[in-house]
């Protein structure tokens, strides 16, 4: 194929999830050979949606997607199936050659895994084909679904949040490899500093219109582009209320005084409801989360939690070491965790969220909020509804509807989608629904494992601060170094040192 030639087309293509739920609405764009494009929007707007478009998983109510004859697509997701933590390392890539749904034989398959867990920087590589998924970290598993995807060498690689879970090494081989790659790459991602390294073009989702808008350039550029249209649209617009407002304050006028002047009157109004045909439906820029705070639980005096010791992996043999640690945690302390990708860091926490990290003591009768990254301690069969409910009974007050309801709205938690099951959530709006969680248990101890994941970049900012303000005990780990420089440390433990 040759540069720049169009290998998939978007006709005019409409698309929604049963009759009350729309998602795009006659949309057309189209993908170029070797382009770098960004698909951004809205939690909830539809980004993985377009992804399943266009790999065929899902078919469009009307309109046509044309693809080129024999173009290969491959998808990195965003979190491993859970299905397939039980796999081996050379089982899941088996799956990746699947031809009429039967796992093609793959002689080769070895060396092939080989080389690409280096390209993905995932050393070791020699030793792991026989491991089993569930022992890698968030990290590392991040590193595996993009290796799962490269590994077919496709003419279009499709990557959902790719930098989720990745560490500052890992973002930058990820942007170095991306660069220089030379087929094809649609990104859903919300991390602005990884996507201007290497972005070409942005898909814009509006939420509200449904449409897909088209810009040349990074992220930059788009929000510089939207803002400027914004402006100049809001300032057309102000020039035209001032017109309508002049021309029925002369209809009114003139309407009273009778004979002809009553035929001028009507004219003036007519004239003033052409002007409102005028005015320009102003882009509506992405909603914000409320302000938010998360209560702490009541009545807590000493040491919330004491950590005498810790383990870490050896990321290189898979050694388990034993590390002594003085740490002792009250009310309105804040610990951050750090180490690079595979040393453990997840695990300690969820050891410490369940109460079976040896080394640890938690005071007696704390609540534990614990926000994991992979969502899992969210029941899926559960409606929005019933997970809020309990999260509230949890935090040990009566079940308050309008309370909770009120909590849902602050996080954009809309009265259709609380009566949606957590399992058909995106995975932006599974972290909102978590945090309004965390409001309504009102934990004496916070936990949170890379709790920007998934999030939109506009959300960030306020839930950092809801962080930093937090009066509990609060321990957490995040690779995001513009959300960690806005929260208040009191101290850092460094699994890698």
């Amino acid at each position: 194929m040759a540069k720049d030639e169009v290998i998939l087309r978007f006709d005019k293509v409409s698309f929604e999830y049963g009759h009350n739920k729309p998602i795009l609405d006659d949309v057309s764009f189209p993908l170029r050979r070797g382009a770098k494009i960004t698909i951004m929007g809205q939690n909830g707007a539809g980004k993985s949606t377009i992804f399943g478009l266009i790999t065929g998983i899902l078919n469009p109510e009307s309109g046509t997607i044309v693809r080129n004859n024999k173009l290969t697509i491959a998808t990195a997701k965003q979190v491993m199936a859970r299905g397939d933590l039980t796999l081996t390392i050379r089982e899941f890539f088996e799956k990746s050659f699947l031809e009429n749904g039967i796992t093609k034989k793959v002689y080769d398959i070895d060396p092939r895994i080989d080389d690409v867990l280096e390209v993905v920087n995932l050393k070791g590589h020699a030793k792991l084909h026989d491991r089993i998924l569930k022992t890698f970290s968030g990290g590392q598993l991040a590193r595996i679904l993009l290796a799962g995807a490269l590994i077919q060498d496709p003419d279009l690689l499709l990557l959902d949040e790719p930098t989720n879970n990745l560490d500052h090494a890992g973002i930058t081989h990820l942007t170095d490899f991306l660069t220089k790659y030379k087929k094809t790459v649609v990104v859903i991602s919300h991390d602005a500093e990884f996507l201007n390294a290497f972005t070409d073009g942005v898909l814009y989702l509006d939420i509200y219109t449904r449409k897909v808008e088209q810009y040349v350039g990074n992220y930059k550029n788009v929000l510089k582009d939207i803002t400027a249209r914004v402006e100049k649209e809001n300032m057309k617009n102000a020039q035209l209320a001032k017109e309508i407002q002049a021309k029925k304050d002369q209809a009114n006028v003139f309407a009273h005084k009778g004979g002809q002047l009553r035929l001028v009157a009507k004219r003036m109004r007519e004239k003033a409801e052409e002007l409102e045909d005028d005015m320009v439906d102003v882009r509506k820029e992405d909603k914000t989360i409320k302000n938010f705070t998360i209560p702490v639980q009541e009545d807590i005096n000493g040491d919330i939690i004491t950590i005498d010791s810790f383990t870490t992996m050896n990321a290189k043999n898979g050694k388990i070491v034993k590390h002594k640690a003085s740490i002792k945690m009250k009310k309105n302390q804040h610990l951050l965790l750090k180490g690079p990708n595979g040393i453990g860091k997840s695990t300690l926490l969820e050891h410490l969220a369940n109460n079976t990290a040896e080394g640890a003591k938690i005071l007696d009768g704390i609540r534990i909020g614990y926000y994991r990254q992979d969502f899992s301690t969210l029941n899926f069969e559960h409606t929005v509804y019933e997970s809020l409910a309990s999260a509230m009974l949890a935090g040990g007050v009566p079940l308050n509807e309008e309370r909770m309801r009120a909590t849902a709205a602050s996080f954009l938690i809309t009265g259709e989608m609380i009566r949606t099951k957590i399992g058909s959530l995106s995975e932006g709006q599974k972290g909102l629904v978590s945090f309004a969680r965390l409001v309504l248990e009102r934990p004496g101890l916070l936990i949170l494992d890379e709790p920007t994941n998934h999030i939109n970049f506009r959300h960030i900012p306020v839930i950092a601060e809801a962080i930093n303000e937090y009066k509990g005990a609060l321990i957490f780990v995040s690779h995001l170094p513009e959300f960690v420089a806005k929260i208040r440390i009191d101290e850092t433990l460094d699994l890698g040192k």
